[in-house]
């Protein structure tokens, strides 16, 4: 059996990342699994990228700045122009020879200039079995990647808070339309990466009838393993008598990361503390550093980091990882801080409950809370030194009966078997 994995990304982004680790995953467990994207900028044996040559990377990045164009005219605001993709431009990979040969098609995120809504129906036309974990809503919207409070997905979308002139027969009334017909005589099992996904795709009117599971993203937790934190603030250059609260996003500016709210509640912190002197920040992530300036704790700056070893120091260095993300599916940064034995506190939304037991492995706090936020900062932090030391071990135990790699890996390869007899 082979499978082909398609992301827009290889290493860019969480879904990017979930999805390079299921494609490892299952090559570990014995499954000839490649995944084919629109452009890397690193080689790994099992990954292909669609644009070789400079006149294919440059058409690549031509067709992002195409796609996003095409949302301009319509869009709301600049703080949702990466919220919603129309997927009018992509490429036709219905004969690369990757997809001829696999056996199932296994999509991810595929917006971006990678893959339209035309494209997706040529793949299907091919009749071949297709998977397709969803990172976020989009396959089932008309063109956002998350909702939030609204239902139109539930019906035929239109009237769409993401857009300048909503209508009924606006951009995203017309996006629902497209995936519909694409979507028609499909072999498609959608897979959401938590069970709040996956119910909201099964009380879809493009999903809800189909079968729907639910399947959490792999983590190899092997790579991620606790470090001594005398060790792992050693190697970071990092004072070893502090007490650390750690905040990681890919772009730490972004809206839906929630570092509004982390600000604010570490402004409560401060006045709650007995010594707020013993505790200090430590960041990782891309974007202005300008924005730390104004906290109230003494903060390190790693930047954007890539190496796996750095990472791993950074979550085994922390005392508590803050994820007060306002949208989130399954955030592969919640699997990492745990599986370095790290408690989390976070918002009470998305899949997040499904990961953070409360006061079990972590602190969840009321959504949109700044009061709640802080309290679990402070709760965490000021644990007796036993059970803080339960609190990171039932941390790393929940990762690994949960998420680890081979766990994970068998259940796609038990999915992917079921659906090729069907």
């Amino acid at each position: 059996m082979k499978v082909l994995h398609l992301s827009t990304y290889h290493q860019s982004g969480g879904a990017a990342i979930a999805a390079s680790r299921l494609n490892q995953a299952l090559n570990r467990a014995g499954l000839s699994s490649e995944m084919l994207v629109s452009e890397t900028r690193m080689d790994e044996p099992t990954v292909t990228s669609l644009a070789q040559t400079t006149w294919q990377k440059r058409w690549a990045t031509a067709r992002f700045a195409l796609d996003r164009l095409t949302f301009l005219p319509f869009e709301r605001s600049r703080d949702v122009r990466f919220a919603f993709s129309p997927a009018l431009i992509g490429t036709d990979i219905s004969q690369h020879l990757l997809v001829q040969q696999a056996d199932i098609l296994h999509l991810h995120w595929t917006t971006f200039g990678f893959l339209s809504t035309r494209s997706l129906s040529t793949l299907f036309a091919l009749q071949k079995p297709v998977v397709w974990t969803m990172h976020d809503m989009w396959s089932f919207t008309g063109g956002c990647h998350h909702s939030g409070s609204c239902e139109g997905y539930q019906h035929q979308c239109g009237n769409c808070p993401f857009l300048r002139l909503p209508a009924p027969d606006d951009l995203s009334n017309s996006g629902w339309l497209r995936k519909q017909t694409a979507y028609q005589n499909a072999r498609l099992t959608p897979v959401g990466c938590s069970q709040w996904l996956a119910k909201r795709a099964r009380q879809s009117s493009l999903f809800g009838g189909l079968s729907v599971q639910s399947i959490p993203n792999p983590l190899d937790t092997k790579q991620f393993i606790p470090l001594p934190k005398a060790v792992a603030r050693w190697e970071l250059k990092l004072p070893d008598r502090k007490r650390f609260i750690l905040f990681a996003a890919a772009k730490v500016s972004a809206l839906g990361k929630g570092f509004s709210y982390f600000q604010k509640a570490l402004h409560q912190l401060r006045q709650q503390l007995a010594q707020p002197e013993a505790v200090e920040l430590l960041i990782f992530g891309g974007g202005d550093e300008s924005l730390l300036q104004e906290l109230p704790f003494t903060y390190h700056f790693l930047g954007s980091l890539k190496n796996p070893r750095q990472i791993m120091a950074a979550y085994s260095a922390a005392d508590l990882f803050v994820i007060p993300s306002l949208e989130e599916n399954l955030p592969n940064t919640i699997m990492e801080s745990m599986a370095c034995g790290t408690p989390v506190v976070g918002f009470e939304v998305g899949g997040i409950p499904e990961m953070i037991q409360h006061q079990q492995n972590g602190y969840l706090v009321q959504y949109r809370s700044v009061d709640d936020l802080a309290r679990g900062m402070q709760w965490v932090l000021e644990q007796p030194e036993a059970v803080f030391s339960q609190l990171a071990a039932n941390a790393r135990n929940y990762v690994v009966a949960n998420y680890d790699e081979i766990v994970i890996a068998r259940r796609y390869i038990d999915l992917y078997g079921v659906i090729t007899q069907g």
